[in-house]
């Protein structure tokens, strides 16, 4: 008998969820409203951030943060390659540049001397990316940024739940957290935005919802007119209530999620120390929590299979595997119309050809983990 297929991520949905998701459903308020300004009320105090603003998504607060910065043609951005494709999209559709720049060979991860060799007159953005659940070194990025003069907003997609040197990610500067289906803690789709500076963060509250002064709980319960004016052009960019519950259920199992999570990653770890086929990320030799949102690995030199036919031996054995990222410089679009050239972005390629993310969600039992390091054996050690 064939086994259960077992797949790269599954959300960890449990009755609390439910039935967090199902009080919304009978409040007769299920757009945004208390329960989004709980989540970020939550987000807050998990981070230690002062200001939270949540979002559809986090590319929305993404495309918000770049407007509001002022974000357009003549102007570049740094940003690593190896990340999703959001970022350079949202650069681009602004008329801007992503400029990208490589990142560490082992933790897959930006450094201060690559972003600081990026740097431009037209440099007016720097975007690090905390990857996979580990945190950048922060603050000699922060440094450049700041000698430079160059705002700087942290990619912490990966990160609830990250510490930097005894400090939760997010918690100081300004921040994009992702609730996306596969991320620690879900809203099924949505992100936060974090931050310290309160006239951005009423800023960005104000163009996710059109741009107007109040959004429609805020007018239902301080008794505004019901029509609010337009303070400047924005966006419909709202997550609604069943959403933010959901997250916010999610939220206060956050601890226990990524003790989960950081489980099965030791687990693994352990394992793979007899595979010398398998490479995993090295972690980051500053003090850190790392909340393993991805577990990624690289086939060493020398295997006998590429990256993709490994995928596909894994798949024959209903194994499911991901890959974080396809560098954005090697896609369709960005081949033809970014000059970057590939051998200033020597560690992103030899990653992109050999990186794969293995299963891991907090619902995985240590006999999936054992099916998985099994899988690889068979595969790479026949």
């Amino acid at each position: 008998m064939m086994d259960e297929f077992l797949p790269f991520c599954r959300p960890g949905i449990d009755q609390s969820d439910i039935d967090a998701v199902t009080a919304v459903l009978k409040s007769g308020w299920i757009t945004t409203g208390p329960k989004t300004a709980e989540l970020e009320a939550a987000i807050c105090d998990t981070v230690g951030a002062e200001d939270a603003v949540a979002m559809s998504s986090a590319t929305a607060a993404m495309h918000c943060y770049l407007f509001a910065a002022g974000i357009g043609p003549g102007d570049e951005v740094i940003t690593p390659s190896m990340t999703w494709v959001s970022t350079a999209n949202l650069i681009t559709l602004l008329g801007a540049t992503p400029v990208f720049v490589d990142v560490d060979r082992d933790n897959l991860m930006v450094t201060a001397e690559e972003i600081e060799q990026a740097v431009t007159p037209k440099t007016r953005l720097v975007i690090p990316v905390h990857f996979a659940g580990a945190p950048l070194d922060l603050d000699p990025i922060r440094a450049v940024a700041e000698k430079h003069g160059i705002a700087m907003v942290e990619d912490t997609a990966h990160a609830l739940g990250t510490e930097y040197k005894g400090t939760p990610v997010g918690a100081t500067g300004d921040g994009i957290f992702s609730l996306q289906a596969i991320k620690n803690v879900t809203a099924a789709e949505g992100g936060v935005f974090v931050t310290g500076d309160a006239a951005l963060a009423e800023r960005m509250r104000r163009l996710r919802f059109h741009g107007l002064g109040v959004d429609a709980w805020d007018r239902d319960t301080q008794g505004r007119r019901p029509q609010a004016e337009v303070q400047e052009p924005g966006f419909k960019y709202n997550p609604p209530d069943l959403c933010s519950a959901l997250a916010l259920s999610q939220l206060n199992r956050l601890e226990q999620i990524n003790a989960r999570r950081a489980h099965i990653a030791s687990l693994y770890n352990d394992a793979f120390r007899d595979i010398p086929e398998v490479l995993p990320l090295s972690p980051p030799g500053w003090p850190h929590t790392h909340a393993w949102h991805l577990y990624v690995i690289r086939l060493t030199e020398g295997t006998r299979l590429t990256r993709d036919d490994f995928i596909e031996a894994m798949k024959a054995r209903q194994i499911g595997c991901g890959i974080h990222f396809q560098a954005i410089h090697r896609q369709k679009y960005y081949r033809e119309t970014n000059a970057t050239g590939h051998a200033r972005l020597a560690n992103t390629e030899w990653n992109t050809e050999r990186i794969c993310s293995l299963p891991l969600f907090p619902d995985m039992r240590e006999d999936d983990a054992a099916r998985v390091i099994d899988a690889i054996k068979s595969i790479l050690q026949p």
